[in-house]
């Protein structure tokens, strides 16, 4: 890969060029480029996307070495964090209405599905109800063993209802013989759009909608009202009951509390676990609420 990049420098002569993470920034009189490890193939992507009417994606320069791409370095435009995922999210639903089609499949597909999320939330219920025995178990509590066990509560209800919720997101898919797919980028965060234009196509697939949505909020939460992106959404690409039910189910998760040998920052990192608890339940809260109406 060094090889590539060396001869791409003596090719395109830069008068600066920057090493970014795996990447390179390449600044020079005909314009900026950037060079990426080849991962998978982009000429097909970006033919198939072309095909299919969606071009937010940056252009390629040269895909014919072995190693690396070269594409067109894409300037950011400064915008409020609000209104760049708005254009974020009208692009990703752009992407999933031009590219989606039924796909036939077996039960096993969604037993598949439904073991792997019940594996999953068996796992994060033995995980908290460790922790929650290590805390009940101090003399002493300590600041972040002390806010953990007060709001472990809200944790447990989290995963109660994502399992009780699994178990009806099956029932309901018992008999489907077809299931929704799009391309999906799969990688998604406000940073990768840069003027209009989805970057970090390394991770792209098909699978259900529901998986880029998911990642945006685990990414994003923190940073925006996804409520007003998730109905912008679900305007511009409607999902089917199934699809909502499993993504509900999804960001319900409570994410692991990552280890720190300082006090201070393990109460940050349990604040921070109940914060994304806190604002999940009150995400998906109105949509549970409508539902039970309806019925």
């Amino acid at each position: 890969m060094n090889k590539s990049i060396e001869i791409l420098k003596s090719i395109y002569k830069p008068y600066r060029y920057t090493i970014k993470g795996k990447s390179t920034i390449l600044e020079t009189t005909c314009g900026n480029f950037i060079i990426k490890p080849k991962n998978k193939d982009i000429n097909e992507l970006y033919t198939y996307l072309t095909n299919r009417g969606f071009m937010n994606y940056p252009k390629i320069i040269d895909s014919s070495r072995d190693e690396v791409n070269v594409f067109e370095y894409v300037e950011d435009i400064k915008l409020p964090k609000e209104q760049k995922c708005d254009d974020l999210i009208e692009i990703i639903a752009s992407l999933h209405n031009k590219t989606s089609y039924f796909k036939e499949v077996s039960e096993d597909k969604f037993k598949s599905i439904y073991e792997d999320i019940k594996s999953n939330i068996s796992y994060l219920s033995n995980y908290y109800n460790t922790l929650y025995e290590i805390g009940f178990n101090e003399v002493y509590a300590s600041p972040s063993n002390y806010i953990f066990m007060r709001n472990y509560f809200k944790i447990n209800a989290a995963l109660e209802y994502a399992n009780s919720e699994l178990d009806n997101w099956y029932s309901l898919v018992t008999n489907e013989t077809k299931i929704r797919v799009c391309l999906i980028h799969n990688n998604l965060e406000l940073n990768h759009l840069l003027n209009n234009k989805l970057i970090s196509w390394d991770n792209y697939m098909i699978d259900t909608p529901v998986i880029d949505i998911v990642k945006l909020y685990k990414n994003e939460w923190k940073n925006i009202n996804f409520s007003e992106i998730l109905e912008r959404y679900i305007y511009k690409f409607p999902l089917l009951d199934y699809e909502k039910k499993l993504l509900f189910i999804l960001i319900s998760l409570p994410p692991q509390i990552k280890k720190s040998n300082n006090e201070f920052e393990k109460c940050k990192v349990i604040s921070e676990v109940m914060d994304y608890v806190f604002k999940t339940e009150e995400l998906i809260r109105p949509y549970n609420t409508k539902q039970e109406e309806e019925k």
